[in-house]
């Protein structure tokens, strides 16, 4: 373990005067410092930073042989490939016609969930408000499981209405 040094605290104050240090009060009062212990010495790396270097400066050198003759480096190759997502992702992008219609409902969507955001977190910093909310949906949340999961019946019925929704949404059933 590293030795740390420490200097002693050293404060002056105007209340305490003594007769030697009255010619140095004006000076002495107001000087307050504190010394910080020093940190320990960073550890030599220097053959690993070598290492890098070297290994870096092959790197290079691979890439700039491979531009003369002709030939992509093999990094760049792999780091072309696209993931599936991102695929997908432009190929619909690709297929959008009108794309200032979406980029500007995108930053639209963004704004507004930003600002209910900050809606939500101002009537949850109110004293009440959060508590009553919660009682609120507990208490709905027993009444649906009520009306909708307790009997068999009720179970089937509410099955139906959202496959019959599903199939709507998606077109097909």
């Amino acid at each position: 373990m590293a030795s740390t040094t420490i200097t002693p605290l050293s404060l002056s104050s105007s209340t305490l005067i003594d007769t030697k240090a009255a010619t140095r009060h004006s000076a002495a009062a107001s000087s307050q410092w504190v010394a910080l212990p020093t940190l320990p010495p960073t550890p030599i790396q220097s053959q690993s930073r070598a290492a890098k270097t070297t290994a870096y400066s092959r790197k290079i050198a691979r890439n700039v042989m491979a531009m003369a003759t002709g030939e992509a480096p093999a990094e760049v190759v792999a780091t072309t490939e696209l993931p599936d997502i991102a695929k997908t992702i432009q190929e619909a992008w690709d297929k959008v016609e009108d794309k200032y219609a979406v980029t500007s409902l995108a930053v639209a969507g963004c704004i507004a969930l930003w600002t209910f955001s900050g809606m939500i977190s101002a009537i949850d910093r109110l004293p009440l408000v959060p508590v009553v909310l919660e009682l609120v949906g507990i208490g709905y949340t027993g009444w649906f499981a009520y009306k909708n999961l307790v009997s068999k019946t009720n179970r089937d019925v509410m099955i139906q209405k959202i496959k019959n929704t599903y199939g709507e949404i998606i077109g097909t059933s």
